[in-house]
C-alpha cells in the first residue's frame, strides 16, 4: 500500500472470510485515528460504488450499504472495547483505555441512529451514565 511515510501496512485480520463491510469499518472506524464523518461517508461511497462496479456482493442501494456498515461497526466496537478492557483488567496494558472513549464514541453515534440498537444505548447508559453520553 502506498502512503506517506511509505510503506504502508495493512493488516489481514487473519485473513478469513467474513462481511464484506467488516475490512471498511476497521479502517474508516479505526481504534487509534478518527476520521470525521462526513470523510467516512465519502470514502464508503466511493468504495460502495467500485464494489458494485466489480460485483461484489454489496447491497444495491448506498443506505443499505451504510447501515450494514454501521452495524457491522457497532459489532466491531464491542469486539474492541472488550479487547482493550482485557488487556487493561488483566494484562496490566493500561495504554489501551487512551482508546477507548474513541472506540465507544463510534459505538453510541451509530447505535442513537437506529432504533432497533435502542436497548444497546440503554445500557450503555446503564453502565457508563452521563460519561457514555459525553464521549466523543
Amino acid at each position: 500500500m502506498v502512503t506517506t511515510p511509505n510503506p504502508g501496512v495493512l493488516d489481514f485480520q487473519d485473513a478469513v472470510h467474513g462481511p464484506i463491510t467488516y475490512d471498511l469499518v476497521s479502517l474508516l472506524r479505526d481504534a487509534y485515528i478518527e476520521w470525521d464523518e462526513e470523510q467516512q461517508l465519502d470514502w464508503a461511497v466511493r468504495y460502495w460504488e467500485r464494489a458494485r462496479t466489480a460485483q461484489l456482493p454489496v447491497a444495491a442501494d448506498f443506505g443499505a450499504f451504510w447501515r450494514d456498515f454501521e452495524w457491522m461497526g457497532v459489532q466491531r466496537q464491542l469486539k474492541v472495547l472488550g479487547i482493550f478492557a482485557r488487556l487493561h483488567i488483566r494484562d496490566g496494558k493500561a495504554a489501551y483505555v487512551t482508546d477507548m472513549p474513541r472506540v465507544l464514541g463510534y459505538l453510541r453515534r451509530a447505535a442513537a441512529r437506529y432504533r432497533e440498537l435502542d436497548p444497546l444505548t440503554a445500557l450503555l447508559d446503564d453502565l457508563h451514565g452521563g460519561a457514555a453520553r459525553a464521549a466523543p
